[in-house]
């Protein structure tokens, strides 16, 4: 998928469903320790390594263990790209570090800024594969929408993210890679507010490199940002959300529903025939009432598609007795694909009829429509020069 991300902030158990941990199946990354053209091995991502590893290496440098919170402290709070930013480490250690390690492991292939503000960085990893990636500005909020897949597999047919299918899983590091070039585009008084799991892939299909990077990007030695201001969007794999409510972080969790009932949504979301919108709905359940947060439901709203009065009573029906947020996207156009933007007749109307039944809605404003950098907008093999 992932279609989406977010402006304001704010996508069955026995069913085999395309990855829905760390798959072999879709592939990784080469592995941190990759080899060259002649099988030497390179460097390793840092990004890629915890603490508890990076004092081990430490420790058979013969450095002190605190030196690792000093490195983590320069890469994440400093916004340090190379080990000779790092004054207060020895220089031979540098030297070491820069010897054995890399913090940037991707390229930036293209930015492109929207007269919103809105940044969107095309990533090109070191295998090749390409990401995107987004910075919105809304008022003192810095948002980004970080991508976890290569591609995605759960084939939206309205989603950009997923015309040339899926490609692989992204690790650890590359999902931290796409956080910390993004923060660095900030300006040194700004720190990032919200992460937002929203960009290419479906992210509980990768799920433990996904929560790997989200653990460092909440931890008061990584980038400090609060689990109530990091959402991680799902089409609806119900057994990762269970695995999800294990985890015991209480993130937000955004749905992707798109419609009110199986026949429509599994025609938008094939992935859908083989889920069922009751058991997406149970496992959101479940995860309400594990972590406490209230669940958010995504909704693009198709022209002639699914914005019809018998559609939003439907929905209206079906999410009223629930304690969510009910996030209308009106459809972002994407070039060779059929869909429409609603009027704004009929927008106002689906609008009215959603807030007459008793639910909580907004209709989401668009940043970054005009670079391609809005909701069901970013894609692989994006064409640069």
């Amino acid at each position: 998928m992932h279609h989406r991300f977010l402006v304001l902030f704010l996508n069955v158990s026995a069913v085999e469903l395309p990855v829905v941990q760390s798959t072999p199946d879709i592939g990784t990354a080469p592995s941190a320790d990759t080899r060259d053209a002649t099988n030497q091995p390179t460097r390793q991502h840092l990004l890629d390594i915890n603490q508890t590893s990076l004092k081990a290496w430490l420790a058979e440098k013969g450095q002190p263990s605190f030196r690792a919170k000093q490195i983590w402290e320069w890469v994440y709070a400093q916004r340090a790209s190379s080990f000779d930013e790092m004054t207060n480490l020895p220089k031979s250690l540098r030297e070491e570090l820069a010897k054995s390690f890399v913090i940037y492991q991707a390229t930036e292939a293209a930015v492109t800024t929207s007269t919103d503000g809105t940044d969107k960085l095309l990533i090109r990893l070191c295998d090749g594969g390409e990401v995107e990636c987004v910075l919105l500005r809304d008022g003192p909020r810095r948002s980004i929408c970080v991508s976890s897949q290569v591609g995605c597999a759960m084939g939206c047919v309205f989603c950009a993210s997923g015309l040339d299918g899926v490609d692989r899983n992204l690790t650890r590091g590359e999902i931290l890679e796409q956080m910390l070039r993004l923060q660095a585009r900030l300006m040194p008084d700004e720190r990032l507010s919200h992460i937002v799991m929203m960009g290419m892939g479906e992210p509980l299909a990768n799920l433990d490199r996904v929560l790997e990077s989200l653990d460092v990007a909440r931890s008061p030695e990584g980038l400090g940002i609060s689990p109530r201001r990091i959402t991680i969007s799902t089409v609806g794999l119900p057994p990762a959300i269970d695995r999800l409510s294990q985890h015991g972080v209480p993130y937000n969790l955004a749905v992707s529903l798109h419609a009110p009932n199986d026949e429509l949504r599994s025609e938008l979301v094939p992935v859908n025939k083989k889920i069922g919108i009751d058991a997406i709905l149970d496992a959101a359940d479940r995860y309400f009432d594990s972590s406490g947060r209230r669940l958010t439901f995504e909704y693009v709203l198709l022209g002639g598609v699914n914005d019809s009065d018998a559609c939003a009573r439907e929905l209206a029906s079906l999410l009223r007795k629930r304690t969510v947020l009910l996030n209308v996207i009106p459809y972002n156009p994407v070039s060779g694909l059929p869909y429409k933007t609603p009027s704004p007749q009929a927008i106002s109307r689906f609008k009215e009829t959603l807030v007459s039944g008793g639910i909580n809605v907004m209709f989401r404003q668009r940043k970054g429509d005009e670079i391609d950098a809005a909701c069901g907008q970013l894609r692989r093999n994006r064409k640069t020069t």
